[in-house]
């Protein structure tokens, strides 16, 4: 059974830089789309940005675009959220997921397999 796993996070100043890593154990990322996502109590669960297998397609929430990026490397089973010019709402808990089926965009209901979430605290 596929397990995810992401790390990277922690506290960092507003405009600063955090990459989180996504990879998997049970099996590899290589086939899937995979998703990160930003869970707040205020709003809740939504998509931030998604890659699909080959790497060739990414999309990614209006709130991060020119700030984050998503990459993948196949070669080390993982799945990076680059995230920079870091805001105060930028903070909460982020998920990464694959997506079994497709492309399954920003959808969380669309992904499969989740990962346990780490957290990221944008703060001065």
């Amino acid at each position: 059974q596929l397990a995810l796993v992401e790390s990277g996070g922690g506290l960092v100043q507003p405009g600063g830089s955090l990459r989180l890593s996504c990879t998997s154990s049970g099996g590899t990322l290589d086939h899937y789309t995979v998703g990160w996502f930003h869970q707040t109590p205020e709003k809740g669960r939504k998509g931030v940005a998604c890659i699909n297998s080959g790497g060739g397609r990414t999309k990614y929430a209006d709130s991060v675009k020119g700030r984050f990026t998503i990459s993948r490397d196949k070669a080390k089973n993982t799945v990076y959220l680059q995230m920079s010019s870091l805001k105060f709402e930028d903070t909460g808990a982020y998920y990464c997921a694959a997506d079994f089926s497709g492309f399954g965009a920003l959808d969380y209901g669309m992904y499969d397999s989740w990962g346990q979430g780490i957290e990221v605290t944008v703060s001065s």
